[in-house]
């Protein structure tokens, strides 16, 4: 059976959930900045983004690549703890 692609509402509420887990945890793994990387670069590539669409998802794109990166994964969270919910918060309206 052939994998069926995500649609553009479903990669906006994967986003949301591994942010709103992020916040809520105050912890996460590589795999999921990974996977956030992967899914908010979908998104980008999405005909009909206004400007601020665009701006959340490159500040997401931001912190998935710094956490991929981070030394201390849940200091990155933690620092991120406001975006974090303004991510979320912001999602809720696209998704």
């Amino acid at each position: 059976m052939e994998d069926l692609p995500l649609s553009q509402n479903h990669h906006w509420m994967l986003v949301k959930d591994i942010l709103n887990n992020h916040q809520e945890d105050c912890c996460g793994s590589q795999s999921e900045c990974e996977q956030l990387e992967r899914t908010v670069k979908s998104l980008m590539v999405q005909d009909g983004l206004d400007e601020n669409t665009k701006a959340v998802l490159n500040d997401i794109y931001q912190y998935s690549q710094s956490g991929i990166h981070a030394a201390n994964l849940e200091n990155h969270i933690e620092a991120h703890q406001q975006q974090l919910s303004s991510w979320v918060q912001d999602i809720g309206q696209y998704s």
